[in-house]
């Protein structure tokens, strides 16, 4: 964990965000370090806060990390109905506090399954990225009243800080995916024009009386040609000859 050898107290949310951005490429490992930190600096001496982190991302929501399984299932109870405070507050931008739930008549469904969990207070802290994607921090307590004016300015203050590193988090992750589709979509052609090749040789014909036969044969099986290239070309004997495809 990056910082271990420091008092986690002595850094910066900035300076650990960055360590933790730079020394872990899984952006799933990096949050979760962002959640300890988070646990660290705003719980109490005799009480962990519950923490999670929701990312909406093509308006479908997941809690992609949390403290302990019980916060787990705590952020999960909101997407059954898909609301609840720290939905909202990465849906709108905007804190939601609920003091008490008890006392709270918001999210009536939601309400009553957050308490037999013995959840007594929640804030969601919107978590702003430049990604377009939306995120916010999820804090939940066993106390009523838990988070007072200084508890929510600090939660604050730490999503502010917290918000660049993960949006970088964000942008490495996406730009990994990037890489990845275009590396499979390289093999794909290559896998294609190896099968076209086959089938040149097999069949004596040219280059676009290849690619017609390969994509009559995909049709007619009802196969991508992706697959039915990569077929041909795993199972291709050069002793072969002849071979054809039904259109």
């Amino acid at each position: 964990m990056p910082g271990e050898n420091q008092d986690a107290s002595k850094l910066t949310v900035e300076e650990f965000l960055h360590d933790a951005a730079v020394d872990n490429t899984d952006i799933e490992v990096f949050l979760h370090a962002l959640l300890r930190l988070a646990v660290h600096n705003l719980s109490h001496p005799d009480e962990e806060l519950l923490c999670g982190i929701t990312l909406l991302r093509h308006k479908k929501a997941a809690t992609v990390a949390s403290s302990s399984d019980r916060a787990q299932r705590v952020d999960e109870i909101q997407y059954d109905y898909d609301d609840g405070p720290c939905l909202r507050a990465a849906r709108e931008g905007d804190l939601v506090h609920v003091a008490d739930v008890h006392e709270d008549a918001r999210w009536p469904e939601y309400r009553p399954r957050v308490i037999e969990e013995g959840i007594r207070s929640i804030l969601g802290v919107p978590i702003p990225i430049d990604s377009g994607d939306s995120a916010a921090l999820n804090l939940y307590s066993n106390e009523s009243h838990r988070f007072d004016e200084e508890a929510i300015e600090s939660a604050q203050q730490y999503a502010r800080q917290a918000s660049r590193a993960l949006s970088l988090a964000i942008r490495l992750a996406r730009h990994r995916d990037a890489e990845a589709n275009l590396e499979a979509a390289l093999d794909s052609r290559t896998t294609v024009a190896l099968a076209i090749g086959i089938i040149m040789g097999q069949n004596r014909c040219s280059q676009d009386e290849a690619f017609d036969l390969l994509r009559s044969a995909s049709s007619s099986r009802n196969m991508k040609l992706r697959d039915l290239a990569a077929d041909l070309v795993t199972s291709a004997d050069p002793s072969t000859e002849g071979a054809h495809f039904d259109r």
